[in-house]
């Protein structure tokens, strides 16, 4: 197939969108010069790199009745056997869908890539199948994942399992809710400003976000490089230490990993917390929208582990304060820019490049107005800032995001780990079917105060259940390690954990 050639006046057309006036003898010029170029473009277009072996068979999935499908978490059903030995034989596992499975279609929660099917496995799907996992199918997630409340994807919305009526949170709304109704054992989560750990904490679920770059994102519908993580869900943590032990480590094919390699995180369990330091960041709590009673069971928690032996402390790390508003330009501007104008790969990275997503998400220019109440609002804004500002406002922010980092560090250079509530607030009610964009969009980042600033710094942060509320709403507290300390996070997870048995 050769590439289409603009013709002179096209040409003036293109150079008009780019500030620059050629007079029809100049684009004349150009147009005999880029000839030579665009004979590259035909070549690389006349060549195929062959798709990667599908090495465990796989039923193409389907969209589930509603009668089969219980708080409306499953995208699609489908069923793949992995090895018949591994870590995680016997292991039922939902994947969530963000994340590529040769075959099986793939919405990432929006109307735009319905009907989309992707010809590779994620690397993390990859790993799960080659340690004997049974995959069930693809989990329902918020549009594009741009929202931290159940109520935003094309498929409809996630019921919380454990309080009916009640929101799941999201983005990984399906896989919270597939795990704590024993439907699975385990779910993939992806996280960008919390989108693990709120559905955890609404739930009652082990939500991890690890290390920036610990869990290869290859295969995944890019956000923003910068925030982009993938981990696991499950119900308990000794599950969760397992899973990681089977995603984590580099596969050479994601620019956001740094070549650290898995642990035997599950090592970590069960060496109690005698000895360890617990920082309970002031910060984290009395935070806009913070009821009083989660603030009050997270603070509980932190007595409960020092009655186990932990020394716990009082600390500050003044930036948290500020964390969620350094990350709004951040998460806006680029998720603008790479998941949207770059349909999900963008440029100036080396990587794997899913031509067929890239292709089916372009589709978005022309069906913009299908994009979710949450999407339009971030996108607006986005584009706005930058396109306005020349992106200072996404360059200062990820230069504030230093001195954030640095905050954290210098707390985790006096402690272990640090404690906070996950969410301000236990679960709400789901938005109604006439909500006001304003209520829809308010249910989506009321929550994020806290989760948003470690996706930021890339530090490691679970959400373990901590109690419910007085009419039984789940709390999670949320523990944060050092880059890379993911051992000592189990453990101390693990200890939390035996606090609520």
């Amino acid at each position: 197939m050769t590439v289409y050639r603009p013709n002179v006046t096209e040409l003036q057309q293109v150079a008009s969108e780019l500030g620059l006036t050629l007079s029809r003898e100049d684009a004349a010029s150009f147009h005999a010069l880029m000839q030579g170029q665009l004979d590259a473009y035909d070549l690389v277009d006349s060549m195929v790199a062959p798709p990667p072996e599908i090495v465990y068979p796989r039923t193409p999935g389907v969209r589930p009745d509603p009668v089969d499908n219980p708080f409306g978490a499953w995208a699609v059903k489908s069923r793949i056997h992995g090895a018949p030995t591994g870590k995680l034989k016997g292991k039922r596992v939902a994947i969530k869908d963000n994340v590529c499975v040769a075959g099986v279609q793939m919405m990432n929660g929006s109307s735009i890539l319905e009907g989309y099917t992707p010809e590779i496995d994620a690397t993390i799907v990859t790993r799960l199948l080659d340690e004997g996992a049974e995959i069930l199918g693809k989990s329902v997630c918020e549009y594009y994942c741009a929202s931290g409340g159940s109520h935003t994807s094309a498929n409809g919305v996630v019921e919380n399992p454990v309080v009916p009526g009640h929101n799941a949170g999201g983005s990984s709304s399906g896989s919270t809710a597939l795990v704590m109704a024993d439907i699975v054992d385990m779910a993939t989560g992806g996280d960008q400003g919390g989108s693990i750990r709120i559905p955890a904490s609404y739930c009652g679920a082990v939500g991890l976000k690890p290390t920036h770059g610990l869990v290869p994102y290859t295969g995944i519908f890019a956000v923003e490089l910068t925030v982009d993580h993938v981990g696991p869900i499950t119900r308990t943590v000794a599950d969760n230490a397992l899973m990681l032990e089977v995603m984590a480590g580099p596969d050479g094919l994601d620019p956001r990993q740094s070549g650290a390699l898995a642990q035997p995180y599950t090592s970590a369990l069960g060496k109690g917390v005698g000895g360890l330091k617990v920082g309970v960041v002031a910060e984290g709590f009395g935070t806009p929208g913070a009821e009083k009673e989660v603030d009050t069971r997270v603070r509980e928690a932190a007595d409960r582990l020092g009655q186990m032996g932990a020394h716990i402390h009082q600390l500050s790390v003044p930036l948290h304060t500020a964390g969620a508003a350094i990350w709004t330009p951040i998460f806006l501007e680029g998720a603008t820019d790479l998941m949207m104008r770059g349909n999900a790969y963008g440029t100036n990275m080396k990587g794997v490049f899913l031509e067929s997503l890239l292709d089916a998400h372009a589709r978005w220019r022309d069906r913009a107005d299908e994009l979710s109440e949450t999407l339009k609002l971030g996108i607006l804004t986005g584009h706005y800032m930058s396109s306005r500002n020349r992106g200072r406002y996404y360059g200062k922010a990820q230069n504030l995001n230093r001195l954030l980092t640095a905050d954290y560090d210098k707390a985790l250079n006096e402690v272990d780990v640090l404690l906070m509530p996950t969410t301000p607030m236990a679960t709400t009610r789901l938005p109604g079917p006439n909500a006001s964009r304003e209520e829809i969009i308010g249910r989506a980042f009321e929550m994020v105060g806290n989760t948003a600033p470690t996706c930021l710094t890339g530090h490691p942060a679970i959400s373990v259940p901590a109690g419910t509320t007085s009419d039984g709403r789940p709390i999670g507290a949320m523990l944060i390690a050092r880059h890379l300390d993911e051992m000592t996070l189990y453990r101390a997870a693990a200890g939390l954990e035996a606090c609520y048995p």
